[in-house]
């Protein structure tokens, strides 16, 4: 699932403060809530592990079951909350005196036992339907040894439109080369080299780094290209850079030790090239730097990332830029028109078609020189009618999972990966960020005091504030190339972000899946649910989007 934790990180401590509080609990209730608090503690653990699974991996059965239980949650939390805030925020400080407020003590006082009685009732009632949620998962668990279908990497499937597409790579690769080479003319004077290509999903830096490793893997006396993924298995990795650098090894029963130890002998005195693409984690790296030896002769190694720190920490990194606009419309307009209109085999840069110009820069805006997005978008739109009407309506349709097409849904698979690496404190924060309109600067300080009233800082720090804790949430978003920083031009500090508009797109349809944010505007809805629980008015000039926004607005909403 997208999201899966409902309200329970912070339901659990306010049940926690509800048993120990001065509420003036019945017995059964102070019960109730116990049993309620530990069994929600055991189902934010199961949903913990479902959350780190991808939503096409997971069995339907666990789809319904998170649904439920995130549902349940929320409307606990409405219930506890509603109890808490009649109990005691209502209450009148001491000094207030007068026979209004003597009167209002006095019927609150009276009405202590009603409130009592409904809040155990409802208690009653909860406890009830959470455990009839948990015996239904049970009743209805089939266990079943079907072996699941070979999924494809998604990101093979662009690498071969990128092969056949290339625009726009030359500068980059000849100064990644440049960088790679600096210092290194003298061959009795090699020293090795690190460089890291860092950028957000979908920019294109497995394709630079195979361009680069194409280009100059010949002056090496061996060279080879592995790929580490999110969950790696380094004894398989081991073996394939032994075979790609040319070194056999007959025993296949070898521990990752001895393979590292066979890598190093055979390095130590050969100038190597090796590309180590697509690293999550700094402590995998540093697991196959282990196998990479310095030496005299000279190395050079690059590797790929999404995460800024991971690839400081890896060596010199080089930020992946997006493509020109000019470069981005040739990528675009070769993909959906091929070789039409071209005189003198010059590049297409303006749409030769004068009605699909103004939908073709809105599109082109959208994708903001990601390559991935605009092939994506392009090949798309080369299966449509030359229609305006037709095109726009792939431009709304794109975000919302309407668009059925292959393209589109490996596109989406690729950028979610970096989601799904987040951890779940940190996937709650970005989805908080399909609230905001496409292009919005969103004020950081503004954006983390709003996470702070939404209870989303969930870590406890010794001598940290919670708002100290919420800048730490949001550069983490900026590391993981999750957000684009927005720094003050006199300061130079991060004083506000934005979202890729294909990032947002994304968050935006797991929001709405997962009845995160409902967003009204004069254009769509975006939630499949009758049920409002956050609530994003956008461009709402017209009244109907008024008069949707008050459906169920007053039994489920929160107003922030």
């Amino acid at each position: 699932m997208e999201l899966v934790m409902g309200a329970l990180p912070s339901l659990i401590p306010k049940l926690a403060n509800l048993a120990a509080g001065e509420y003036g609990l019945q017995k059964e209730v102070k019960g109730g809530i116990i049993f309620l608090q530990a069994e929600l503690e055991s189902m934010l653990g199961a949903l913990e592990k479902i959350s780190k699974t991808p939503a096409d991996k997971l069995d339907d059965q666990d789809k319904i079951w998170a649904r439920k239980v995130r549902e349940m949650s929320y409307d606990i939390e409405d219930t506890i909350d509603t109890y808490m805030v009649r109990c005691k925020g209502g209450r009148k400080p001491a000094e207030q005196h007068g026979f209004k407020e003597a009167i209002d003590r006095t019927l609150k006082w009276f009405r202590q036992p009603m409130i009592r009685r409904k809040i155990a009732k409802e208690i009653r009632e909860i406890k009830s339907h959470v455990e009839e949620v948990a015996m239904r998962r049970d009743r209805y668990q089939i266990n079943t040894d079907v072996a699941k279908p070979v999924t494809v990497d998604p990101r093979l499937l662009f690498a071969q439109y990128e092969v056949k597409e290339l625009v726009g790579i030359d500068e980059a690769r000849e100064e990644v080369i440049r960088i790679l080479m600096e210092g290194n003319k003298e061959v009795s004077k090699q020293r090795g080299k690190i460089v890291s290509i860092v950028g957000f999903g979908g920019l294109g830096k497995t394709t630079l780094a195979d361009v680069v490793y194409k280009k100059i893997r010949a002056r090496f006396d061996c060279s080879a290209f592995v790929s580490v993924s999110q969950t790696p298995d380094l004894k398989k990795l081991y073996k394939q850079l032994l075979y790609d650098l040319g070194k056999s090894i007959n025993e296949e029963t070898l521990d990752e030790r001895r393979l590292i130890e066979l890598l190093r002998e055979f390095l130590q005195d050969k100038r190597y090239f090796v590309v180590v693409d697509d690293i999550w984690d700094i402590s995998v790296w540093n697991m196959i730097r282990c196998a990479l030896p310095d030496n005299d002769v000279g190395y050079t190694i690059i590797t790929t990332t999404r995460i800024a720190d991971v690839a400081e920490q890896a060596g010199s990194a080089y930020k992946l830029k997006p493509l020109s606009s000019n470069n981005s419309r040739k990528l675009f307009f070769r993909r959906i028109f091929g070789n039409e209109n071209k005189d003198n085999n010059e590049e297409i840069e303006k749409c030769p078609d004068g009605e699909l110009a103004e939908v073709s820069d809105r599109i082109l805006k959208k994708c903001a020189g990601v390559p991935l997005a605009i092939i994506t978008m392009a090949s798309l739109l080369a299966c449509k009618v030359r229609n305006k009407l037709e095109w726009y309506e792939v431009y709304n349709s794109v975000g919302t999972g309407m668009e059925n097409n292959m393209d589109v849904e490996n596109m989406r698979k690729i950028l979610s990966f970096s989601y799904y690496e987040l951890p779940c404190h940190l996937r709650t924060c970005l989805l908080y960020l399909s609230m905001f309109p496409e292009d919005f600067e969103i004020d950081k300080d503004r954006l983390i005091r709003m996470w702070i009233a939404e209870g989303f800082i969930q870590w406890e720090k010794e001598g940290k504030s919670p708002f100290e804790i919420g800048e730490f949430y949001f550069n983490e978003l900026i590391n993981r190339s999750m957000i684009q920083p927005i720094y003050n031009f006199y300061t130079g500090m991060v004083e506000s972000c934005r979202i890729h508009d294909m990032m947002l797109d994304l968050i935006r349809s797991f929001s709405s899946e997962e009845n995160f944010v409902t967003i009204l505007s004069d254009i769509d809805s975006t939630s499949p649910s009758s049920t409002i629980r956050r609530l994003s008015l956008q461009n709402g000039k017209k009244s109907h989007v008024m008069a949707q926004a008050t459906r169920n607005l007053l039994q489920h909403a929160r107003f922030r």
